[in-house]
């Protein structure tokens, strides 16, 4: 019964990740087909966000299988707490990407933009797959409709409920934890160190940076903003 709720945690962690983190993947799908016919439009993006996915799970084997390299998981779970803040405090636009005229080039356009643009998913998705291969391809392939077809839903939602992004973040950054944790190097170096509680308290400090990080940054931006509004208010001599 505990590993049954342990897989399916696992899995609903894969599938959350997969969809806050293809937000932009969902907007570059729709800006490569906004000039493709209107029946041509749905085909661009169903094989579009299929051949996306089909990479971004062969990538993420091969990150699952550079993993018993020693310290790779520790420069994995930096990068991963890097994009839990760059989440929470990216104000950036969106990749530009233009508008193909044409079904096969909009489908080139959207998987070459979400190979390069995937690398966020494949640490946090292999991160939290803990090396099970049926778990990659099942957590990505059940986000995989839900993206395709609710992708425009899913971000009104984030955007309504800004707290859904918190709590991905903050998930982002327990899995981060979790992955250093169980670097190889570190468990040559802590012998005697109970485990499976180092990896809880990494968790919980990794979940705990990324929103403390984020909401330092957040109010220094607001201290910032109401300064200039200040200076502007103020009469000139």
């Amino acid at each position: 019964m505990g590993s049954d709720i342990t897989v399916g945690w696992e899995v609903l962690e894969i599938i959350w990740i997969n969809i806050l983190l293809s937000g932009d993947n969902a907007i570059l799908i729709a800006l490569a087909c906004r000039g493709l016919p209107v029946k041509q439009r749905r085909w661009g993006v169903f094989f579009g966000a299929l051949g996306g996915v089909v990479l971004r799970v062969v990538f993420t084997l091969l990150v699952v299988q550079m993993m018993s390299i020693p310290y790779l998981k520790a420069v994995g779970a930096v990068l991963l707490l890097l994009v839990a803040v760059k989440l929470l405090i990216d104000e950036s636009e969106h990749s530009d990407v233009k508008a193909k005229p044409d079904l096969m080039g909009a489908v080139i356009s959207i998987i070459m933009a979400d190979a390069v643009m995937s690398l966020d998913n494949v640490l946090a998705i292999a991160a939290a797959a803990h090396g099970s291969t049926y778990l990659i391809v099942f957590g990505l392939a059940l986000s995989v409709p839900i993206v395709m077809f609710g992708a425009g839903f899913l971000l009104k939602v984030l955007e309504r409920f800004p707290a859904l992004v918190w709590f991905g973040a903050g998930l982002l950054g327990w899995v981060a934890g979790e992955m250093a944790a169980t670097d190889p190097a570190l468990a040559e170096r802590l012998h005697g160190v109970d485990h499976s509680s180092l990896e809880r308290w990494m968790s919980i400090a990794g979940a705990v940076f990324v929103l403390a990080i984020a909401f330092a940054v957040q109010v220094y931006r607001q201290w910032r903003e109401d300064r200039l509004d200040e200076e502007k208010r103020k009469p000139k001599s």
